[in-house]
Order: C-alpha cells, then sequence, then structure tokens
C-alpha cells in the first residue's frame, strides 16, 4: 500500500469515528462519586536534606573524576602545621676570632737585604694560626732567614721555594694558644742591588677560635716603590 491510499484510509476511519458519549459522561460521574485519595504525607525536611546532600556528594564526587586526582590535591591547604624532621638541623659556623693584620716593608732593609714584616692582632685567645707569607721571586731573591715574636717552640716553620715566590710558612702547634695582643711575622731574603718591588708579595693568614670559628686575613706589602712617598 502507497503512502497516499494509507492517509487517505485513515483519514476516512477518524471521520466515521462516533466517541459513545453516554460512557464517557458515566465514567465522570462515578470518578466524583468516589471518596478523595488520602493527602501524601509531607516530604521530611532531613530526608530532603541528606538526598540533597547524597546528591551534592556524587556530583563532588564525579568532578574530582573528570579533573584527576592532581586537580584535586591544589585544593589542599598549605599553611597547616608541620613537625620538623629530626637530625637535619644543620649548625651556623660559630664566628672567627676578632683580628686584624698588617704587611710592610721593615725600615732597616737595605739595598741588598729586605725584611717584610707582617703584624697580626688578635683581640681574643687562638689555638689555631697559620702564618703565610709569600715573597715573590723576582731576579736574585734567596731566603736568608725568619723570625716571630712569639717562642719559636709554639711554631712549625717551613720555607719552601715555588715556581713563583718563597713561601714562608708559621703552624701553631696543637695544643698551643696565642694570646691577644699584637705579634709580628717576619721573612728575610737577598736580592739584587737597588730597591725591590714588594707589589707582588701577599699574606695569608687563617685563626681559629676556642669554638672553631675561623677568621681569614688576606692582603699585600705595598704600592711599587716609585709610587710611595
Amino acid at each position: 500500500m502507497d503512502e497516499t491510499r494509507l492517509r487517505h484510509e485513515l483519514r476516512e476511519a477518524a471521520l466515521a469515528h462516533r466517541p459513545d458519549r453516554a460512557r464517557i459522561l458515566a465514567r465522570v460521574e462515578r470518578g466524583l462519586a468516589a471518596p478523595a485519595p488520602a493527602a501524601r504525607a509531607p516530604r521530611s525536611p532531613a530526608r530532603w536534606t541528606g538526598r540533597r546532600r547524597a546528591a551534592v556528594a556524587a556530583v563532588t564526587a564525579a568532578v574530582a573524576g573528570a579533573v584527576g586526582l592532581a586537580g584535586v590535591m591544589t585544593t589542599v591547604p598549605t599553611d597547616r602545621g608541620t613537625t620538623p624532621a629530626t637530625g637535619t638541623a644543620t649548625a651556623l659556623p660559630a664566628p672567627g676570632p676578632a683580628a686584624g693584620a698588617t704587611g710592610t716593608i721593615n725600615p732597616g732593609s737595605n739595598r741588598w737585604w729586605a725584611q717584610s714584616d707582617l703584624g697580626v692582632t688578635t683581640g681574643s685567645p687562638v689555638t689555631g694560626l697559620v702564618v703565610e707569607l709569600r715573597i715573590a721571586r723576582t731576579a736574585g731573591v734567596v731566603s736568608t732567614g725568619h723570625w716571630r715574636t712569639r717562642p719559636a717552640g709554639d711554631f712549625t716553620v717551613t720555607v719552601t721555594e715555588e715556581p713563583g715566590a718563597l713561601v714562608y710558612r708559621w703552624t701553631l702547634k696543637a695544643g698551643r694558644t696565642v694570646p691577644p695582643g699584637p705579634h709580628v711575622f717576619a721573612a728575610q731574603y737577598n736580592h739584587p742591588e737597588g730597591v725591590r718591588d714588594a707589589s707582588s708579595d701577599t699574606y695569608r693568614v687563617t685563626l681559629t677560635a676556642p669554638d672553631g670559628g675561623l677568621t681569614i686575613l688576606k692582603g699585600g706589602f705595598g704600592p711599587p716603590p716609585s709610587s710611595r712617598k
């Protein structure tokens, strides 16, 4: 059957239909005469609240699943108190001894020989001390000796010839102490006739306090001879 014929037959059937008005009226009258149904009990607010909470929880879970675990973790507060881990504290170094140093050419030096004096002043007892004077090895420089104002038995002394310098080193022996005050360490050497340029000579002093604090002093022995007054 084609679509046009089907529509034609359905239209004719609809026009031919006659509703049973008497039967419809009878059903309405029976409905009006029947007792009214009991009213439905009101919905419990607590039950509604519980269902809402459940719905919210379900939505939250769905959102968390959508954004992934990383997105949920970013909402964790970062200002919560934490218990410090034990054994991870780092002790700050103790302050080193108060000290100062000055390098000078001894006024008793002459045209063939010189003495470089290093004055070290300590403001508190020192239990560790290393004094190093580096005399640049200009032409003809040869060590002729050394001395210090502290007792000779308190130090181990070495003089080393390196490619660029004569190195004089005083090392305080274990168990010895340098008291507060001024101290002098001197390096002596020969050099060619004339005024020697000491601007490349340097010193380094390392001092250790009884509590282990360190102080390091560095410097030189003045400007070239042409700039001296």
